[in-house]
């Protein structure tokens, strides 16, 4: 994957910057619990103990935000607690405030927090609100960075730190067995230094990383909007599939046949019911972007990407051909006109969903020769585009590994992607969280991580495909909208 990603960004790129930055202090962290933000109750955490799927659950709905963006979710939060979700809202002021004797930083606090959630209220779902303070380089709402080398990229997001709760002892799973606060440290063919990581989710994790009110009231609308008018609609039963020849044979002579729609007739084959579209670069379907937005704009209930992408950019190659096909870029998502009917779009590529991207990388070059001198990643742009756009977009935060970088020559991105496409399709997994969760386990029970086998690098590679594999969108999302 290296490699090829690496042909794409050959071009120099020129560009004139005008940045407008304003400076937003966060809150404080106190000794004292805080009163509960007005009219949001938070209940008493009294026990550390280990309870999971009791039955009695308050809540199934965590949603965290910084203050500035309580008042935009409040709608959120009503419609859910009246389809039968039962919500609660938590400012980051009083997860930090509530969890002062626990966790090293911020985002360990943050894990903690979901921990106690999980146990006193049974939570099942967790809703991260808040990206990236504009361009700067600061978040309303943390990340967790892991330091996964493979020498293309120090360390990476992972969301799934916020998922994996518990190790396989059911203790607090900190992603630091050497204490050295660095998280989950594994230089690529060496022995990690962070071993025996669970990885598997104790609850479903989303984000909407948001830079501002704005775009938590535009995806609200959209949330709202999906779940009370998507029902029944002719337009949800359909799928469009875009690939085409991912690996050049003429690169490997294993690289055999058109790889990204080989996946995706496979993904196809599990959504029995769906009317498919296929744009593919081997029949001359899909030639360009005015394909992908045309076909787009037709609405659809699911659409799949398979190819190479940027945190710019995806596309795909024509059949052994080192031309690059451009499939869609930000900058021509402004033509997504499929107002109201908002597809699940699941992306197969580098760096789609690489949101800590910001303009102000433009100045260091190494940033902008991988195309992270971007206003917003590919996969946020999508998801939070007005009018049009996904209802919700799963991708990869960092490099997108495939077979074809294994051993092994099985797994990578493009399996777990089919197998989401099952959960969904056979095993009618319909809650999108439930669906990314189970598809994350399964992905693991079949390429289980040895920690003590790291010579091949397989299992490195098994790691990063679950850690780098984010959902953009509500976790609680019900696919396909409620019956009315």
């Amino acid at each position: 994957m290296k490699k090829l990603y690496e042909k794409l960004f050959s071009k120099k790129s020129i560009a004139i910057l005008i940045v407008f930055s304003t400076f937003i202090l966060g809150p404080t962290v106190s000794a004292h619990i805080t009163k509960p933000t007005s009219g949001i109750q938070i209940d008493p955490m009294l026990s550390d103990k280990h309870v999971l799927n009791n039955g009695n659950s308050v809540y199934k709905l965590l949603i965290i935000t910084p203050e500035k963006f309580v008042k935009a979710l409040q709608p959120l939060v009503t419609h859910k607690n009246t389809i039968g979700m039962p919500t609660i809202l938590i400012t980051l002021t009083d997860v930090y405030d509530q969890m002062y004797w626990y966790g090293r930083d911020k985002a360990e606090k943050i894990k903690y927090f979901i921990k106690k959630a999980i146990e006193e209220w049974g939570i099942e779902y967790v809703l991260l609100v808040g990206g990236k303070k504009g361009q700067l380089p600061s978040w309303h709402l943390p990340v967790r960075y892991v330091q996964m080398d493979v020498g293309w990229e120090p360390h990476y997001i992972s969301d799934l730190y916020y998922a994996d709760i518990y190790d396989l002892e059911g203790k607090f799973s900190s992603w630091d067995s050497d204490g050295d606060g660095l998280y989950g440290e594994w230089i690529y063919e060496e022995e990690p230094e962070d071993k025996d990581i669970d990885l598997y989710p104790d609850v479903a994790v989303g984000r909407l990383p948001c830079r501002n009110e704005l775009e938590v009231k535009i995806m609200v609308n959209k949330i709202l909007d999906y779940e009370t008018t998507t029902y029944g609609k002719v337009w949800f039963k359909d799928m469009i599939v875009i690939a085409g020849d991912t690996y050049l044979e003429s690169h490997n002579p294993n690289w055999t046949g058109y790889e990204g729609e080989y996946y995706a007739e496979l993904a196809l084959e599990n959504m029995t019911g769906f009317n498919p579209t296929r744009l593919y670069t081997s029949d001359g379907t899909l030639g360009g972007q005015a394909d992908v937005i045309r076909e787009l704009r037709k609405g659809c209930g699911f659409v799949y990407f398979v190819g190479h992408g940027n945190p710019r950019l995806w596309g795909n190659h024509p059949p052994n051909d080192e031309k690059f096909v451009r499939g869609l870029n930000v900058r021509k998502m402004h033509k997504l006109r499929n107002n109201h009917m908002y597809p699940v779009c699941i992306v197969s590529g580098c760096h789609n969903s690489q949101f800590d991207v910001s303009i102000l990388k433009y100045f260091n070059k190494l940033s902008r020769y991988r195309r992270e001198s971007s206003y917003e990643c590919w996969g946020w742009r999508m998801t939070r585009k007005i009018g049009g756009g996904s209802i919700a977009t799963i991708g990869c935060t960092a490099l997108g590994f495939t077979k074809e970088d294994k051993n092994s020559f099985k797994g990578g991105i493009n399996e777990i992607e089919v197998e989401f496409f099952k959960q969904y399709g056979k095993n009618n997994i319909q809650v999108i969280g439930d669906t990314w969760a189970t598809t994350v386990s399964a992905y693991l029970d079949t390429y289980p991580i040895n920690w003590n086998m790291f010579e091949n690098g397989d299992s490195w590679i098994d790691t990063q495909v679950v850690q780098t594999w984010v959902l953009f969108g509500d976790p609680s999302l019900q696919i396909g909208g409620y019956t009315h």
